[in-house]
């Protein structure tokens, strides 16, 4: 194990977490909230302080293998939360440390699930300063790409070999290069993000929504996370925002490649089966859900056809694209509509996005397998290879898939096991079981609000201190692809080459 080189990995990764918040630094002295000024300035001295301690010394050993990488973005995600956890809790926003790391950790794994219980200015905003407002929201951006894939487009990490790093970091079972250097396509990654990021802020900034909301907006959206300014979400915004956010939360649902291979004029190559399989899934969604929200109408739910396709839309876009913004409560939808979203809830978006959940090309690459399999037994002697857009699907990818879908199983277990011993959640809950499945799933597949206490204006406040840490743990493993957390606990990873 190289360990001089995460030392100093991480100590550029603080130094760069220092210069990400001076981005609520300077919310804070627009809006004038010197209170609140002086624990960002704080958070921010102890990443240059502690950043600058893991610089120091000499690192003659720049080599980055497959357990360094994982090592080393499993433990930059870590003490990325650790320290941006620091403005929430040393403004005692939010008093408990453990509260104020699950807010962070949601934040940058871009899963919106939040520990706030409520309360509300007088136009609306959640009832904290507007500095954490968007220090939150931009949590979301940092994390929605990955921040060691943003520091490897500005330092040459480990040279050619940092491609273990982004393997470890993008989610997807593929990871590969856009050109030959592994610092270009981070590049070229941050530059599409970041040109969406913008475009969405334009579109909204035009539908007449404030320059302060429409920038957390387009940070929520981009990173597909999720936390709302507003206490009651979206609701309050006219339907051409709604549809604006709608759109995006789709866009940044869609792998990356897809649009350089628009920018190289390789349409064709653009629309692959995952593209054309993710908008399938979308499109049978919300055809379902507004037939049914519209059909079933009644008090809780009556909608006009174009409200019910507006907030279907909207509701199917935040949960498959795992980004977490609400328009309507949807957990009073009837159960066909919720069962659905449930279901999308755990396919999530395309691999090589911002979003979450399983991904698209692994339920085809399993839906493949298993109609392999079936040939198989009727003719146990034909020889015939998985193929995807004309390529065939290595082994290795069909093995790594379902590998992946048995640990995502066993872990979502172990996790509700775990939570359903939690005492506080019959207190808050009107169905315990409901609450709690939700409540795992959300926060693995990184989406944010489930079902019951813990849905559309419901929070996670209420669980108990090991509970959070349960849901912590799951909100790094799921954003990391499961393998990258787990492989910390094996005694093998520790040793040294």
């Amino acid at each position: 194990m190289n360990y001089s080189i995460i030392k100093r990995t991480l100590g550029w990764l603080l130094i760069f977490e220092a210069v990400f918040m001076l981005v609520p630094t300077l919310t804070a002295v627009v809006y004038s909230e010197w209170d609140t000024l002086w624990g960002i300035l704080a958070s921010i001295g102890a990443c240059l302080l502690v950043g600058v301690l893991f610089l120091i010394g000499k690192t003659d050993n720049v080599s980055v293998y497959a357990k360094e990488g994982m090592v080393i973005v499993v433990s930059s995600w870590v003490i990325l939360s650790l320290f941006g956890a620091l403005p929430f809790w040393l403004t005692r926003e939010i008093p408990s440390y453990i509260d104020a790391l699950f807010e962070a950790v949601s934040g940058f794994t871009t899963t919106g699930a939040t520990i706030f219980v409520g309360g509300s200015t007088a136009d609306g905003y959640l009832d904290l300063p507007k500095s954490l407002l968007m220090w939150r929201s931009f949590t979301h951006w940092v994390g929605g790409m990955g921040v060691l894939v943003f520091i490897m487009a500005f330092l040459p990490l480990s040279g050619a070999r940092n491609m273990h790093i982004m393997k470890a970091e993008s989610p997807g079972p593929i990871v590969g290069k856009l050109v030959p250097k592994v610092r270009t396509t981070a590049k070229i990654l941050y530059a599409i993000y970041f040109g969406l990021t913008v475009l969405e802020f334009i579109f909204l900034v035009c539908g007449k929504m404030p320059a302060f909301d429409a920038l957390n907006t387009a940070f929520a959206t981009a990173g597909t996370g999720g936390f709302s300014i507003k206490v009651d979400g979206f609701a309050g915004y006219s339907p051409y925002l709604q549809w604006v956010v709608t759109i995006f939360m789709l866009l940044f649902s869609i792998n990356f490649n897809s649009y350089f291979l628009i920018l190289c004029k390789k349409v064709k190559d653009a629309f692959n089966l995952e593209v054309r399989t993710f908008l399938g899934i979308v499109t049978a969604a919300i055809v379902m859900i507004t037939i049914n929200v519209y059909v079933t109408a009644c008090a809780a739910y009556e909608y006009t056809f174009s409200e019910a396709l507006r907030h279907s839309a909207f509701s199917v876009a935040s949960v498959i694209s795992t980004t977490g913004f609400v328009t309507e409560n949807f957990d009073l939808w009837p159960t066909f509509s919720r069962t659905i979203l449930v279901m999308i809830m755990f396919i999530g978006a395309c691999a090589g996005s911002t979003g979450g959940g399983i991904k698209v090309s692994r339920v085809i690459v399993l839906y493949k397998g298993a109609k392999h399999e079936m040939k198989r037994v009727l003719h146990p002697k034909q020889i015939k290879k998985i193929s995807m857009d004309g390529h065939i699907v290595e082994h290795e990818v069909v093995r790594n898939t379902t590998a992946y879908l048995v640990t995502f199983i066993i872990l979502f277990v172990v996790s509700l096991l775990v939570v359903s011993l939690d005492p506080a959640v019959l207190g808050a809950s009107n169905n315990a079981i409901v609450t709690n499945f939700t409540a795992v799933a959300a926060t693995i597949n990184n989406i944010g609000p489930g079902l019951d206490a813990v849905g559309p204006v419901g929070n996670f406040a209420f669980y108990s201190w090991w509970s959070k840490l349960v849901f912590i743990f799951d909100m790094l493993a799921g954003r990391l692809e499961l393998f990258p957390m787990l492989v910390l606990f094996s005694p093998t990873t520790w040793r040294k080459n």
